[in-house]
């Protein structure tokens, strides 16, 4: 489940961070809507119907073009889950949102492996440079 979202929260998360926060909303909504749909709760499905597609937007306008075709892919994939969103919300249909997860899951899990490892790799990046930086320091005091 997300932690609670304060703005002391988001301001303290970098871009990649919110990145991820953003595909986990995107799955919890997903489920919840899906357990609302079966409930025959459609106003509050609705709703989270509606808001998982104003996180899908807030991705595609965040994407930048210039990284390469994955950008242009992922633009796809979100217009296309959106679409399927508006679809399962007029159907009321929980099975297309099970297949919005399916789509979503895989891509949020590399973003978090990939995030973890960046974590890594910039802490052992720091490392080497602090070490760089006492090596020099310990050359000019000689």
């Amino acid at each position: 489940m997300m932690e609670a979202l304060t703005k002391d929260v988001i301001f303290k998360k970098s871009p990649q961070e919110l990145t991820a926060l953003l595909y986990e909303g995107i799955i919890d909504n997903l489920e919840q809507a899906i357990e609302l749909i079966q409930d025959l709760d459609y106003m509050n499905a609705n709703v989270k119907l509606q808001r998982t597609n104003d996180i899908l937007h807030r991705l595609g306008v965040g994407l930048k073009y210039e990284a390469g075709p994955i950008g242009q892919q992922l633009d796809l994939l979100y217009n296309y889950m959106a679409d399927q969103i508006i679809m399962a919300n007029i159907k009321k249909d929980a099975s297309i949102l099970r297949e919005m997860i399916v789509l979503i899951e895989p891509i949020a899990q590399a973003w978090n492996d990939v995030l973890k490892k960046k974590v890594n790799v910039s802490q052992s990046s720091t490392v080497r440079k602090v070490s760089a930086y006492e090596n020099s320091i310990m050359r000019v005091q000689n």
